[in-house]
This record gives structure tokens, C-alpha cells and sequence, in this order.
């Protein structure tokens, strides 16, 4: 089970995903709200965090979040609080299910998205949202033509089955996410 603990959250933070199962996973920490209350209110207990990148307000509540559940956090190589790196294609389990970790650049250079085939879900982070729209690029290490890149390979990896993608802001997408992928791909290419 998924649930978005930052769904109507008043405060400047990212959606936080809290995945119940043999390997219950916190992605992404949000910021500026107490995530630790709203997990605890959920589970009796954290086995992992997870980043897709290290932008504030998806790493705010990390020191609180590690400290509460003495849990190890994982992410992209080099991020600063990340006890496990990863690279593109390492897998890990989140909730019930193996996630392959794909490097995702373009909005951050040290993002990461996560794709499990058989839970047919993605964690995009903020690489695409819903209705073709996309991560921005005017951020420090932001970079449109390697989004692009990242969006698209994305597409190709995913395939026309996925069910859902979960993204790092607004609504998750279980309405042909793939399409929403595509369209964000288009879209970044034109802007």
C-alpha cells in the first residue's frame, strides 16, 4: 500500500510516499511539516528511506526522519546523508516489491527515479507530473536537453503498461501514466 503522507500539507515540501510491506520505505523526507507523526500514525515501524534527489524540500525532514526510526537512507552517489548509494540499474526492495534505480539527471544532476515491472509503478521524483509537465531546469545543475534525455529513456524503460507513477508533486497519475511521460517528453523538448 502507497500512501502520499504530504496530501494536504499547507507548507512547501514534496509529496512523501510512505510504502507499507516487507520492507516498509519512506521515499523522498518532505519538509516543513511533521512527516514523523504522520508516519507513525500509519506504521509502528520505518526499515528505509529512499531519495530521488537531494533538493530541500524533498530532504528537509531527513535528519528527523533518521533520527525518529534509526534508519539508513538511500540515494544517489555522493548526496550528502545517504548511507547506501546508488547508481543507475542497482535494485532495491521498497514496500513488497524490487525497484530498479534509474539515474534521472536533468532537473537535479543527482536524481534518481525508481521503476518496479512487476508493481508496474514508477517514483519519478520530480522528473514528470501530470498532464506532460515536467521538473524544472533554472535550478542550480538543472539542465533541459538532459531531461529530456532522462524523460525519454524513462518512456522507453516503462513501457505502455504502467499502471501508476507516483511523482515527487501533485496527484499520483493511474490514468495511462505513460502517456504522461510521453507528453513531458514532447514538452520539454519544445520549451
Amino acid at each position: 500500500m502507497v500512501s502520499n503522507l504530504s496530501a494536504g500539507v499547507q507548507a512547501f515540501t514534496c509529496n512523501a510516499f510512505l510504502v507499507s510491506g516487507e520492507r516498509t520505505t519512506l521515499v523522498d523526507a518532505g519538509a516543513n511539516y511533521d512527516v514523523v507523526s504522520s508516519v507513525r500514525e500509519r506504521v509502528a515501524d520505518l526499515d528505509r528511506l529512499v531519495l530521488t534527489h537531494p533538493h530541500p524540500d524533498h530532504v528537509g525532514n531527513l535528519d528527523a526522519v533518521t533520527d525518529a526510526f534509526d534508519v539508513d537512507v538511500w540515494g544517489y552517489e555522493g548526496v550528502e546523508g545517504v548511507d547506501h548509494e546508488l547508481v543507475d540499474g542497482d535494485e532495491l526492495t521498497i514496500g513488497d516489491h524490487e525497484y530498479t534505480a534509474l539515474f534521472t539527471p536533468g532537473h537535479e544532476p543527482n536524481h534518481l527515479c525508481f521503476h518496479s515491472e512487476r508493481a508496474s509503478a514508477l517514483f519519478g521524483g520530480d522528473l514528470v507530473f501530470q498532464n506532460g509537465s515536467f521538473g524544472r531546469t533554472d535550478l542550480a545543475g538543472g539542465d533541459r536537453e538532459t531531461l529530456v534525455e532522462s524523460i525519454e529513456r524513462v518512456a522507453d524503460v516503462v513501457g505502455e503498461d504502467l499502471d501508476v507513477l507516483y511523482p515527487g508533486h501533485g496527484p499520483s497519475i493511474t490514468n495511462d501514466p505513460h502517456a504522461d511521460v510521453e507528453l513531458a517528453a514532447r514538452s520539454a523538448r519544445l520549451g
